[in-house]
């Protein structure tokens, strides 16, 4: 895993935690992590992570409509 040093304003008020969270759940949404993997680098387990999602206002569902669509017309 590679890693990545930030310098943000102080006047953001975030800590690591938020600042992880934010990284991950806007990975999470653009498809480009799993929720699990998207977890690990919060540093969170699953669960933790997909219930604090809503904060972030990043839905847990990250599945497009049209895949939705053609899952229910194969079923």
């Amino acid at each position: 895993m590679k890693k990545l040093t930030l310098d943000i304003p102080d006047s953001l008020d975030l800590d690591t935690h938020d600042m992880a969270m934010i990284i991950a759940s806007r990975l999470y949404e653009q498809g480009k992590l799993s929720l699990g993997q998207a977890a690990e680098l919060a540093n969170l387990s699953k669960r933790a992570f997909a219930e604090l999602l809503g904060k972030y206002n990043v839905s847990v569902f990250n599945y497009p409509a049209s895949d939705i669509a053609s899952d229910i017309a194969n079923a």
